[in-house]
């Protein structure tokens, strides 16, 4: 990777789709660019309609080029879902250089040689993630380039998914016409962002509330261990408040968003608003505790169910406790109810960058952070390389120097 590099990202989200422009100069990023549009097409984290899907992927890329003014024409890809497997596995070579020093070459067969794994035809190989080297024998090894030996194994976590969910998601985006750069799961992506070192070492759970759906995901040791889907999310909440007021869903949305308290402790009884009941044109008025007292059963329902989760999974009691983050923990009062239901400390993680200090955006953030991290060299084996067909006309003509070209001159405009 050059010292100055764009990267961007693509959440694609049961209520939102975000593209975010990132720029790497000398390793800091800087966010100079972000696009959202609303979802079309997708339920509970599924593609469920082509053609609406990539609408909204070109709406939020739309707005993302015309904030900065460059045309995208290659996008790192989040994934998620309960098709995601997490799977253990061993790669063993002999060093190949004659004086012995382990290169990038080597690197790459080992983990090539994890590959190597025995997998059902209806699944498929999104990345891996090296846990360890080994270096003859001697265990603990995070980067064994330079160092000097016989045989190399690595000790990886390999992360599959469904063929018919992982090629749907690249045909979207490619119907798009843009080119999937690789595949980056969403957990490890969020997870370099919202965790610390020791809070990776110690053991942690870190939980995405989304809009269709809560994706769990469990790190120890500094490795992703464990990962998890339940289908339940914000979407939920919005719906109760429908049936609860007697609203349309869209209006039921936009009231969560605009008075939505989790807690009924925390609620304001002098917060009022109107509501149009469904059927008729008649306007009643309720308070934000009634909302509160909508909200709240679903918000605790939510945990309960996490909780739950996490202990089927074997990792009750862990010491880093629960990081929150997604869209859905934005909600004022959602961390009280949190901490109340986990029983152990929680905290709301938010990405600390300029425009983007949200926790809806820490999945798409921490797509750029994890590639300008793990992707210096290309072939790396982090994330699904993707087999493009031929590039479309738009992206053809802005190949990666040509934006990189456009980034500079419009920043030569201000200065």
């Amino acid at each position: 990777m050059s010292n100055n590099d764009i990267i961007v990202s693509l959440d694609i989200g049961t209520s939102k789709v975000r593209a975010i422009i990132g720029e790497v100069v000398n390793g800091t990023i800087n966010i100079i660019g972000v696009g959202s549009a609303e979802s079309e097409g997708i339920r509970k984290g599924a593609i469920v309609d082509i053609d609406q899907t990539v609408n909204s992927i070109r709406s939020a890329v739309d707005h993302a080029e015309r904030m900065v003014g460059v045309q995208i024409s290659e996008v790192y890809v989040g994934i998620s879902g309960n098709h995601i497997a997490l799977q253990s596995s061993h790669g063993v070579v002999a060093v190949s250089n004659e004086d012995r020093e382990i290169g990038e070459e080597d690197i790459d067969r080992v983990i090539q040689a994890a590959r190597v794994i025995a997998l059902p035809p209806e699944r498929e190989i999104i990345g891996v993630v090296p846990k360890q080297y080994l270096v003859d024998g001697q265990e603990g090894i995070n980067d064994p380039r330079g160092m000097i030996g016989v045989r190399l194994e690595v000790e990886a976590t390999i992360i599959t998914g469904a063929k018919t969910g992982i090629h749907n998601l690249i045909r979207v985006v490619e119907k798009s016409e843009l080119k999937v750069a690789g595949l980056i799961l969403m957990s490890l992506a969020s997870g370099q962002l919202a965790l610390s070192k020791d809070e990776k070492s110690v053991g942690t759970v870190l939980v995405d509330v989304g809009a269709g759906a809560a994706t769990i995901a469990v790190f120890e040791q500094g490795n992703l261990t464990a990962t998890s889907t339940i289908q339940i999310g914000g979407e939920y909440i919005s719906n109760d408040i429908s049936i609860g007021l007697r609203t349309q869903l869209e209006i039921a949305e936009k009231i969560k968003l605009k008075y939505g308290c989790a807690s009924v402790d925390d609620s304001a009884p002098d917060q009022m608003f109107k509501v149009t009941r469904m059927g008729s044109n008649v306007e009643k008025e309720f308070s934000q505790v009634d909302l509160a007292n909508i909200i709240e059963p679903r918000v605790e329902e939510i945990f309960q169910m996490i909780r739950a989760e996490v202990h089927r999974l074997g990792y009750g009691d862990l010491a880093g406790g629960y990081v929150l983050t997604g869209g859905t923990v934005c909600m004022p009062g959602v961390l009280a109810i949190a901490q109340a239901q986990l029983a152990t400390s929680v905290r709301i993680a938010v990405p600390d960058f300029i425009g983007v200090r949200d926790p809806s955006y820490t999945s798409g953030v921490g797509i750029i952070q994890f590639v300008s991290k793990y992707m210096k060299n290309r072939n790396t084996a982090f994330t699904k390389k993707v087999a493009s067909k031929p590039v479309t006309k738009k992206s053809s003509e802005s190949s990666k120097p040509g934006i990189l070209e456009r980034v500079k001159s419009f920043f030569s405009e201000f200065i």
